[in-house]
């Protein structure tokens, strides 16, 4: 374990001893801080790396290149382990993707992210870095650090060690989940998963597909669902070309209500709730010209859809979640990691199949689940309600 307080890594030669103390280690904890409150891509300030017995604190911002750093995480030999990977990464993406003149470019597996493996030993699927510390380790983590200007600088004492811990003890949960799960199938299910991470889609939003963000859209009007659409990619496109957080560009509710209202001249604009009048005065004929070009695509839109599930389908999702929640008990995974109700909705409604129709979800549920849905897809008496979960295996 550490004998010696982290190193405080801010130039090149820094940078270079520290990685040769990391290089001879066959995993490294890694986690970042960065800020991104008002922009739309996040400012990259501290990366933090540890191995069981050394842990730095790299100053990203002080760096004249970033790229040995890159080098030696894009090493596929080494594992990589984080918590709630998601953000991190897309922060490491985008700093690969710079120093390769391209937009992002995730770094190399193979990964193992310490929230999606706790969710296989009965925890919550979301369950932050402290709690999970607090339970496996029975520790309790120093707070106080969580709303910290990072690109701030000279960082504190209590500011390096706050980032430092976030590593720290993530190396001894790594060795603790490992060991409860490292020698059952369950492990190999958590590697399977960890290789999405290094999907690109995950970490980038297509402008023209900015509209799938929204929620809803299936239930406006043809002309309405590609006003919508359209205002979602002028949006997106600009948050990305002035670095702003896309709501600062126009509000998801107000986006909403342009597409609803489909205004055609300036006082009409005056009218939907929310729209500043800046913005009114800066952008309102080009928001009213995407509106009315828009147009021209909605004849490719379906009708609105009305669906409203009747009582049997309805009975159907409840009696399917019912069996992931069991299956989830004899698994000791979290449910949401199984199947979300989303995805079972989208089953019985559509026929969709989601996640759990691949990899070993398809293999030690799915495959059941699917089966399930197609016996009970036509709509169920009332009388017939408490024979649902009787197939299912779980009495």
């Amino acid at each position: 374990m550490y004998t010696s307080p982290p190193d405080y890594v801010r130039s090149a030669e820094e940078l270079d001893a520290a990685l040769k103390r990391l290089t001879a280690s066959p995993f490294v904890a890694i986690d970042t801080e960065f800020l991104r409150e008002r922009t739309y891509f996040p400012k990259f300030c501290l990366l933090q790396i540890a191995h069981d017995d050394y842990c730095a604190v790299i100053d990203v911002l002080t760096l004249p290149t970033l790229a040995p750093l890159l080098d030696f995480l894009n090493d596929r030999k080494r594992l990589k382990v984080l918590h709630a990977a998601h953000q991190d990464l897309e922060v490491l993406a985008l700093a690969n993707g710079a120093r390769l003149a391209t937009q992002l470019a995730p770094i190399a597996g193979p990964f193992l992210d310490t929230q999606a493996a706790a969710a296989f030993l009965d925890m919550p699927a979301n369950i932050g870095y402290a709690d999970l510390v607090q339970r496996r380790l029975n520790l309790t983590l120093v707070k106080g650090q969580a709303r910290t200007d990072w690109s701030q600088r000279p960082l504190s004492a209590a500011q390096l060690a706050y980032a430092a811990d976030d590593v720290i003890y993530l190396v001894e949960i790594y060795h603790n989940l490992k060991a409860a799960l490292g020698h059952t199938l369950r492990w190999g299910w958590i590697e399977e998963d960890a290789e999405q991470l290094e999907d690109p889609h995950l970490y980038m939003t297509e402008p023209s597909e900015a509209w799938q963000r929204l929620r809803g859209l299936e239930k406006l009007e043809p002309e309405q669902r590609a006003a919508a659409k359209s205002l979602a990619e002028w949006r997106e496109r600009r948050a990305i070309r002035k670095d702003r957080p896309r709501t600062w560009i126009l509000p998801d509710d107000v986006l909403r209500q342009l597409a609803e209202r489909l205004p055609s001249t300036v006082a009409e604009l005056t009218r939907v709730d929310g729209l500043p009048e800046k913005t009114i005065d800066k952008r309102g004929v080009e928001l009213l010209k995407v509106i009315a070009d828009s147009n021209a695509s909605a004849g490719s839109e379906p009708p609105a859809n009305r669906f409203r599930p009747s009582r049997g389908q309805q009975k159907t999702v409840s009696a399917l979640m019912e069996f992931v929640r069991k299956q989830s008990i004899h698994l000791h995974v979290s449910p949401e990691r199984l199947a979300t109700r989303r995805e079972v909705e989208a089953l019985v409604f559509s026929g969709r199949i989601g996640t759990f129709g691949q990899g070993w979800r398809r293999a030690s549920f799915g495959k059941r689940l699917i089966e399930l849905a197609e016996q009970y897809k036509e709509p169920l008496q009332e009388t017939a309600s408490e024979k649902i979960a009787a197939p299912f295996g779980f009495e």
